[in-house]
């Protein structure tokens, strides 16, 4: 059998091979090493991935975590699905704070108070250097949100600034952009969204000759918890604190300002969105006060979500995060508990209680295909789900 098999071209036999599951591409590549050698192909084993939880394939088919081998991220998705994983604490603070992290490549960032800090994380997955190579600083107050661009840390603060951070230099800028805390930012295409305790959403542009001009000042009537650009750059969404009867979704056209659509119609009173922002430019992720994550997608209505999760234990969701296609990850307002979702499913996946027994947020948390890092009160968390089934009964 195996020496007709070996007698096909090779394009032929890989395509053979990738309509065979996990199981029986195992035994096969025990047969003899040519076999092995072509059953750990990445071609082989993609049609498998593409179903598979944070595998790296996002919903259209697209690689995103192309240095890793396709077999091995198989093998790590069944390690999230099945909740196998080694838990470190990988930082402590003594001081309560609400931090926000990003991750970008092997670069960690998180905030400290008024402070950015960047960690390189450990090439032979053993954690992070402990101490920051880079720190950005130009607020007075606590950093609330940032994001990263190609160049630039956008930071918000509690002093109402906004602050751009040369990612290769010492260099920074900041000015006054609210009247109260900027809770939240998003960048594309040198286009600023900030969102404020003061009632308004701000469009700024930040091209090289005009940094932090105003374009639009949006009177949203609530507080503004979360905001998210259009992949395509031509809209925004707010997410405010639902304390009037107005949707605390609304999407907003980023080139005059003008309101386009409320999300959803049933919202309670204080259902505020605390995190929101988008898959792809028609699909929308969305989570809060209420309990929920919900998914939008924009093609079909404005007035229904197309799916929608319920937290378990009743806690205000704080942040979510999806690998655009399957899974999402969310995290909550008691003792740390991080979940994961499989969309295909109601209910949760897996839960893990970082904080227990004292209880604080989840306040961010991101994820790569083998890691996923949380950021509570005290301290930063990483979830490890590279581990053989071995080292998971070890712990």
């Amino acid at each position: 059998m195996a020496l007709h098999l070996l007698q096909l071209p090779e394009e032929i036999l890989l395509l053979v091979l990738s309509y065979l599951d996990g199981r029986a591409l195992g035994r096969l590549g025990q047969v003899c090493r040519r076999l092995r050698h072509f059953t750990c192909r990445d071609a082989v084993w993609r049609r498998i991935a593409r179903r598979c939880l944070n595998s790296g394939f996002v919903r259209q088919g697209t690689d995103v975590a192309s240095g890793i081998p396709v077999k091995e991220r198989v093998r790590v998705s069944q390690n999230w699905k099945n909740g196998r994983c080694r838990r470190d604490i990988l930082l402590k603070w003594k001081r309560n704070l609400m931090p926000w992290l990003q991750v970008d490549g092997d670069v960690l960032y998180f905030t400290q108070a008024e402070e950015i800090r960047a960690h390189q994380l450990r090439s032979d997955g053993g954690g992070l250097h402990k101490r920051p190579f880079a720190v950005f600083l130009g607020h007075q107050e606590d950093v609330c949100r940032f994001v990263i661009t190609d160049s630039h840390i956008i930071s918000g603060g509690g002093d109402g600034k906004i602050a751009l951070h040369n990612l290769h230099s010492a260099a920074s800028i900041q000015f006054s952009a609210h009247e109260q805390d900027v809770n939240c930012v998003d960048c594309h295409g040198g286009i600023v969204v900030s969102g404020s305790r003061d009632r308004t959403a701000r469009v700024w542009s930040l091209s090289p000759t005009t940094d932090g001009r105003r374009l639009h000042t949006i009177q949203t009537e609530d507080r503004v918890w979360s905001v998210a650009i259009n992949p395509l750059v031509s809209s925004f969404v707010t997410g405010t604190a639902c304390c009037h009867h107005t949707s605390p979704l609304r999407i907003w056209d980023l080139q005059s300002g003008e309101l386009m659509n409320c999300l959803g119609t049933d919202f309670k009173r204080g259902a505020g969105v605390l995190d929101v922002f988008y898959e792809t430019p028609s699909i929308l992720l969305s989570c809060g006060y209420d309990t929920y994550i919900r998914c939008w997608d924009l093609r079909t209505s404005f007035r229904r979500c197309v799916g929608e999760w319920e937290e378990p234990h009743d806690s205000a969701l704080y942040c979510i995060q999806s690998d655009g296609n399957y899974m999402i990850s969310s995290g909550s307002s008691y003792y740390g508990v991080v979940r994961l979702w499989d969309r295909r499913m109601n209910r949760c996946l897996q839960s893990y209680s970082l904080s227990s027994p004292t209880s604080s947020p989840v306040y961010s948390l991101r994820f790569n295909t083998c890691h996923l890092y949380a950021a509570l009160a005290t301290s930063l968390h990483r979830l490890d789900f590279t581990v053989s089934s071995s080292q998971v009964t070890a712990l």
